[in-house]
């Protein structure tokens, strides 16, 4: 028996065959050419491509994550119709005569780089979408289309680390697990681990070969430890430890409908927190007592102009009317710091001091990352302290 450790990103026991994911990343030459014209032309088929099929994940994301995790795809939309990627590409093929592949490339590198020097850790996870999109691009250049995990049978996948098209891209009932050498609490398959409630463990020490390749494990969330071939004693544990948990969340399921009261008769107000209407279904499915915080700013978040006073009204009046009844708090606007809106875009160094200091002194433009803050903030995301239904 063998014995890895990471850090979990969400508890629980997954027991099965493990799955190791290798990617085939593309091995990009450099070739002189002096037809940029028609290299640019091949980036922009590409790019048009990439952009459509984006839209594909993102409908197919939406059907089964939810349109909030889904919106990654359409940051990664946006990123592909970014100028200052853009003209990376083209600046590159025209002033060094190079193929487009080499181009996408190298500028998929660069703003790699950027954003992984990054102080905040959420910004620094964006890094690996950056690589997503331009391994997609290089993909239609190439024509290898579309790549992703597949498997006949549920495994726990252990890998490198997976990109949001390829976690979409999966079966879910195929996956008991997902178990990653790198990647962050914020990267696309621990949201996805959330949001389907299996165990994922991440920064783990498995060595990715056919050590661990389809054989039997034990990932155990609750303290970040993956079992490779795990002996007799460990699986009844693990077995047993699976067993209660599973009794644990039938009790909980029992609990839906019931008054919210501790066994000495104290009430208890459990809310919801949420960023816009179409959170409503989750609340009332998992049956909270209220809207404990609905975050308005994500109505600025995710439109290009302020909302009209109407349109919010529109808003607030389905959330109340849906709870019918119950307590609907709302925050009337968090903007700033961590969270940058489009609209803020026109405003100067100053009002962006949230990340002004950071972008000037690491790339010194900081109107350029507060581009990719936007991109990388248009998601719901909740912070670590927020109780989500």
């Amino acid at each position: 028996m063998k014995v890895y450790h990471g850090k979990s990103v969400f508890g629980g026991i997954a027991i099965g065959k493990t799955a190791v994911y290798q990617k085939s990343e593309q091995q990009v030459k450099r070739v002189k050419t002096e037809d940029s014209d028609g290299e640019w032309a091949r980036y922009q088929a590409a790019r048009e491509a990439s952009i459509e099929q984006l839209g594909e994940l993102y409908d197919k994301a939406c059907r089964e994550v939810g349109e909030t995790n889904a919106a990654i795809f359409e940051i990664h939309q946006m990123m592909l119709e970014d100028d200052d990627y853009n003209e990376s590409v083209e600046n590159i093929i025209r002033t060094q005569q190079v193929n487009a592949e080499y181009a996408v490339a190298a500028t998929g590198d660069n703003f790699s780089q950027m954003f992984a020097a990054m102080d905040d850790d959420y910004m620094r996870g964006r890094a690996a979408d950056v690589k997503d999109i331009s391994e997609r691009v290089l993909n239609n250049l190439s024509g290898a289309g579309k790549t992703g995990v597949t498997t006949d049978e549920p495994v726990i996948i252990l890998a490198d680390d997976l990109a949001p098209s390829e976690t979409v891209q999966l079966d879910k009932d195929k996956v008991l697990s997902f178990v990653t050498v790198h990647g962050s609490t914020n990267s696309h398959t621990a949201i996805l681990a959330r949001t389907m409630a299996i165990p994922a463990l991440i920064g783990t020490d498995i060595p990715l070969d056919e050590t661990t390749d389809g054989v039997m494990a034990v990932v155990d969330g609750s303290d970040g430890t993956i079992y490779v071939d795990p002996d007799e004693e460990t699986m009844a544990l693990m077995q047993e430890k699976k067993r209660a948990d599973e009794e644990k969340k039938a009790l909980l399921q029992q609990l839906k409908g019931k008054e919210n009261k501790t066994i000495d008769g104290k009430k208890i107000m459990l809310y919801a927190n949420i960023g816009n209407i179409k959170d409503l279904a989750a609340v009332i499915q998992n049956d909270a007592g209220g809207i404990g915080l609905f975050r308005s700013e994500f109505l600025y978040l995710e439109k290009e102009d302020y909302p009209t006073e109407e349109e919010q009204f529109k808003v607030y009046k389905t959330a109340v009317e849906t709870m019918a009844g119950k307590n609907v708090i709302i925050r009337t606007l968090d903007i700033g710091a961590d969270k940058q809106c489009a609209i803020c875009l026109g405003l100067g160094s100053e009002e962006c001091s949230g990340y002004s200091d950071q972008c000037n002194r690491k790339h010194g433009d900081w109107q350029r990352t507060c581009r990719y803050i936007v991109w990388s903030r248009k998601p719901g995301r909740t912070s670590a302290n927020d109780v989500v239904f």
